[in-house]
């Protein structure tokens, strides 16, 4: 199993502070969210039906005809490797390591590129595979240039498969309404924006046919019946998704002012979190926990990610403890 952020028990037990006693700014999901609706108890009893409007209110959200529910965008992530044979995949790195992992396990052959690399590589490529926004570093690509690349890939029978897990705040760098375009293949991910990653919940968005192989390999009743109730919920709600994106864009901006404040300046970044490359990323890391506050810590380059501080506690929190590691090192 790669490392992800999140790994909050094991940084309890590591450091000896207990889990209710974190600041947990590991992750780039949404650290609030709002008002969930009641499950009815039928959801609960029968077998979850594709019937129940689930599909419409996404398709509605994402503004595309067809899309596929999936258990978090990481099932799709696992299974799109099993529709190919011995293809050559090109990932945009540093990138989210599932995506590698996922492709080298069924045996493809993985081109770990730059985006410098990729007018260069594209000839030799079968797929064709980024975030965007990047994941860690928050780059973000321009649909213009990514629609020339899946351009160049469709005419040999090429995919393009963009993860779009972040992109709820920017829509506008989004490829969704383009998916029902032969070799173009977008993953969203639920619980990032909506603040809630423990319902496991993604879709694909692709054209009928390759969602009907992906449903066909990953069986029935993907999705559970309460999952299905929140989610038709919070998708219909065009308020709240405003409120929410609001919310999440102007503390976005106020991390950045955080952390450049003190002189930690991201070198990327999205609404959901921040990206710093730091020679003392491990200190920093270190330093933070021992306080119990969680970041993400990268090896290569040497980098940290943070996410949003949940409340106003906790974005003193952090203020005090980034004030306390300066003078440290003073």
């Amino acid at each position: 199993m790669l490392e992800h952020g999140g790994r909050l028990r094991a940084a309890a037990q590591r450091y000896g502070i207990a889990l209710s006693d974190w600041l947990d700014l590991s992750t780039g999901i949404a650290p609030y969210g709002w008002p969930l609706p009641a499950i009815p108890a039928s959801a609960w009893a029968r077998l979850p039906e594709a019937q129940d409007g689930l599909e419409a209110a996404a398709c509605d959200y994402y503004g595309v005809s067809n899309l596929l529910p999936v258990a978090g965008s990481q099932a799709a992530i696992q299974a799109l490797p099993r529709l190919l044979r011995s293809a050559t995949v090109g990932i945009v790195s540093p990138a989210y390591a599932e995506h590698a992992a996922a492709w080298q396990r069924e045996g493809h052959h993985l081109l770990e590129i730059s985006e410098a690399d990729i007018e260069d590589a594209l000839q030799r490529l079968d797929v064709l595979l980024l975030v965007n926004p990047n994941n860690p570093t928050g780059r973000r690509f321009e649909p213009r240039q990514l629609l020339a690349w899946h351009a160049r890939l469709a005419e040999r029978g090429g995919w393009l498969v963009v993860d779009e897990a972040f992109i709820d705040c920017t829509p506008e760098y989004s490829l969704a309404a383009f998916s029902q375009q032969p070799g173009l293949v977008v993953l969203r991910s639920f619980g990032k924006f909506f603040g809630l990653a423990g319902i496991r919940l993604g879709f694909v968005l692709a054209q009928p046919g390759l969602l009907e192989q992906l449903a066909e390999l990953l069986g029935p009743w993907a999705i559970s019946g309460p999952s299905r109730v929140v989610a038709i919920a919070l998708l219909q709600d065009q308020a709240g998704q405003r409120q929410q994106r609001e919310r999440l864009l102007a503390d976005g901006q106020r991390l950045a002012g955080l952390l450049s404040a003190q002189g930690l300046t991201p070198t990327g970044g999205s609404a959901l979190f921040h990206y710093c490359r730091l020679p003392q990323a491990a200190e920093l890391h270190g330093f933070l926990a021992a306080r119990g506050i969680l970041t993400r810590l990268f090896d290569t380059p040497p980098s940290l990610r943070f996410g949003l501080p949940p409340d106003e506690a906790g974005w003193q929190r952090l203020q005090q403890a980034l004030i306390a590691y300066a003078g440290a090192r003073t």
